[in-house]
């Protein structure tokens, strides 16, 4: 089915259309085998509302890591009971308090191996979520302005690591297009966000950090540390901008 697909052209129309049409296509053209992602981070209510919209019951993938907010499962919770979401958790296999023994981080909130965090408490767990549930398509929130690894990412791109498409349907939208559509439907931005969390992941201060007047949107996510990207929407873990 996903050679049928003629991904250039798609690409190229969908530069132009609105990230809900996107999101129209992408359940028409896989139903059951279209899955999504969440980090139920600070805009996230914006694809969980255009996606459940079409499909009320689509899998929402969370990857619980053993270190997010409080917030994050509050944001979480508010936003299931609102939009009846059906969320799938996936849990690093690791006890957190024994992965921070086991690989020698003194610190709680501090990583000083980052890359190797990320690996085992979130990649490990979303590689396996993709390949229990095996969906053809993957609905993701990245957007072009988020950070440089973005800019050139196209709407749909296929993804041999996980055996799918990677649909991205604001990946062209910027901030105030995220803020006019969340006005419009009276959606809630994480409760972090008005501290100053733009981008919120996991709790460690290397991880996440409220940004400064001027800073690019994600620039308090693993600051000083050169890392740019958890590693989920990369199709390789051996890239260099893990």
């Amino acid at each position: 089915m996903l050679t049928e697909i003629d991904i250039p052209s798609l690409n190229s129309m969908f530069e132009k259309s609105h990230p809900a049409d996107v999101v129209r296509w992408a359940c028409a053209e896989f139903g059951q085998q279209l899955v999504m992602s969440s980090s139920f981070g600070a805009d996230s209510a914006v694809l969980l509302h255009m996606a459940t919209q079409v499909f009320p019951y689509i899998r929402v993938i969370m990857i619980d890591t053993g270190y997010l907010f409080p917030e994050t499962w509050q944001f979480m919770e508010a936003l299931r009971r609102r939009m009846n979401l059906n969320v799938w958790v996936y849990r690093t296999r690791k006890d957190p308090i024994a992965y921070l023994q086991e690989a020698g981080e003194t610190n709680p909130q501090v990583r000083e191996n980052v890359a190797g965090c990320c690996a085992v408490n979130k990649n490990e767990p979303f590689d396996r979520a993709m390949k229990e549930l095996a969906p053809q398509a993957w609905l993701r929130g990245i957007r072009r302005k988020q950070s440089d690894t973005r800019v050139g990412k196209p709407f749909i791109e296929s993804v041999a690591r996980y055996g799918c498409l990677a649909i991205s349907p604001l990946l062209a939208w910027d901030g105030r297009e995220i803020h006019q559509y969340m006005k419009q439907y009276d959606l809630p931005y994480h409760p972090l966000r008005e501290k100053g969390y733009v981008s919120v992941g996991c709790n460690p201060l290397s991880c996440t950090r409220p940004i400064m007047a001027g800073e690019d949107e994600r620039a308090g996510r693993w600051s000083g540390s050169g890392k740019v990207e958890c590693g989920i929407n990369l199709t390789s873990l051996d890239s260099s901008q893990l």
